[in-house]
C-alpha cells in the first residue's frame, strides 16, 4: 500500500515554482539532475510560498523513468526520481516498482550531503 510516513516534515519557503511529489533542494528550489536534496515536496508551491517537505521517513515521489523496487534513486533534471547508476547524490530507495515515467511510488528517503 502506497503511503507516506514522515518522521520529519519541514515547511520552507520556495525559491521558485515547486511541483509536489518531486525532490526539493535545501534552498527551496526544485531539484535538478544529480542534486543533493532536502526531501520531497508534499504539495505545489509558487515562489515565496511555504512548501511542506518530507525530510526523513518515507514519501511519495513521481518517477522520471521505470524503476525496480529496492533501487537506489537520484533526481533527474525535473526533480523526479530515477535509478542511480554511477554519479549524482543517492537520495532515496524505491519501496515500489514503476513501469514508466510519471508514476508515483513510495520511497525511503536517504539523508545526503554535498
Amino acid at each position: 500500500m502506497r503511503q507516506a510516513i514522515s518522521a520529519l516534515c519541514l515547511s520552507i519557503p520556495a525559491s521558485g515554482a515547486v511541483i509536489g511529489r518531486r525532490f526539493v533542494r535545501p534552498s527551496g528550489a526544485q531539484a535538478g539532475a544529480d542534486h543533493n536534496t532536502l526531501g520531497v515536496a508534499r504539495a505545489d508551491a509558487s515562489s515565496g510560498a511555504q512548501v511542506p517537505v518530507d525530510v526523513l521517513g518515507t514519501a511519495i515521489v513521481t518517477v522520471g523513468a521505470a524503476v525496480i523496487a529496492g533501487a537506489t534513486l537520484k533526481s533527474d533534471a525535473n526533480g523526479k526520481a530515477i535509478t542511480w547508476a554511477a554519479s549524482g547524490a543517492k537520495i532515496a530507495v524505491a519501496l515500489e516498482a514503476a513501469t514508466g515515467a510519471d508514476q508515483d511510488i513510495e520511497v525511503l528517503l536517504i539523508p545526503n550531503v554535498a
